[in-house]
């Protein structure tokens, strides 16, 4: 049997948290729920969202997640953004931290999109710097998030599953392992998702993603989207996932067409579920 996995095992299964469910997720009570939120929408002095993000933190743990460190950039992480993002982490003293493996910001150019670059030798050291700068400003380890891929990108020097690996050995942060964008990325790239998965280094792995994905207007792509039920296929996979790493924190997104908060709940129950079959699984072998 695996062995679990090893940061905040205790967290269980939670939601991303949308401005519209505040007063439902304040109203939920002892049944181990935690919450994620994109750190950007908070980086403030005072106001109502922040004001009901410490209210929730006054009773469930929270994962901020950022979306605009452009770890895979050119230049280092902006300082001004870690220096409040710092502020943010102390104020509500987050049980993770993670961000995506991708860049939105080149030169002087942005792109409001977390874009994927070829794993290359100078990207892997590119990454590894702009990885330790901002654990090191943080003065915390974060989680890295695989990205979700359309098309080929030639040029690789490294399989993903060994830049991923890399990274955590120089570094020291952990992974996020996105198991919807596994599945995304494995039907357009025609790849194997469960291999994929198994090249992942468990004892890294701090976090999981499941979420809902759409068909693009041909049909050929899986897009990204989390706006939709999780589908049966990315569920079989966070099996595969967890029945090799143990159980480990994971997190329901839902970015569009957010359903009632009870429908959430569901899917968060289902997840919490598979993840107290595998500490029985546990505690049996």
């Amino acid at each position: 049997m695996a062995s679990p996995c090893h940061t905040n095992i205790a967290l269980g299964a939670g939601l991303g948290l949308k401005p519209q469910h505040y007063e439902d997720a304040y109203a939920v009570v002892g049944d181990g729920t935690w919450f994620e939120v994109h750190p950007e929408n908070y980086l403030v002095d005072g106001g109502p969202r922040l004001t009901w993000l410490e209210a929730i933190r006054a009773r469930h743990p929270l994962s901020l997640h950022g979306v605009s460190l452009s770890l895979a950039a050119d230049r280092d992480p902006d300082v001004v953004h870690l220096q409040r993002l710092k502020a943010l982490i102390e104020r509500v003293e987050p049980a993770l931290v993670s961000e995506h493996l991708a860049w939105s910001a080149w030169g002087d150019h942005y792109h409001p999109d977390l874009l994927p670059f070829p794993r290359t030798q100078d990207a892997l050291v590119r990454v590894a710097a702009n990885i330790s700068r901002s654990q090191d400003t943080l003065g915390r380890r974060i989680a890295i998030e695989n990205p979700t891929h359309y098309l080929t990108i030639e040029g690789h020097d490294w399989s993903e599953g060994d830049f991923l690996r890399e990274i955590v050995r120089r570094t020291g942060c952990g992974l996020l392992v996105d198991v919807n964008n596994v599945f995304v990325s494995a039907h357009n790239l025609s790849i194997d998702p469960v291999a994929y998965l198994n090249a992942i280094p468990s004892d890294a792995v701090m976090e999981i993603h499941l979420a809902g994905h759409s068909v693009d207007t041909n049909g050929a792509l899986l897009i990204d989207s989390h706006d939709a039920a999780i589908a049966d296929g990315v569920w079989r996979l966070y099996q595969c996932l967890i029945d090799r790493i143990g159980p480990c924190p994971t997190l329901i997104e839902r970015d569009g067409k957010v359903p009632a908060f009870d429908v959430l709940l569901h899917e968060r129950q289902r997840a919490q579920s598979l993840l107290d079959h595998g500490v029985s699984m546990e505690a049996m072998a």
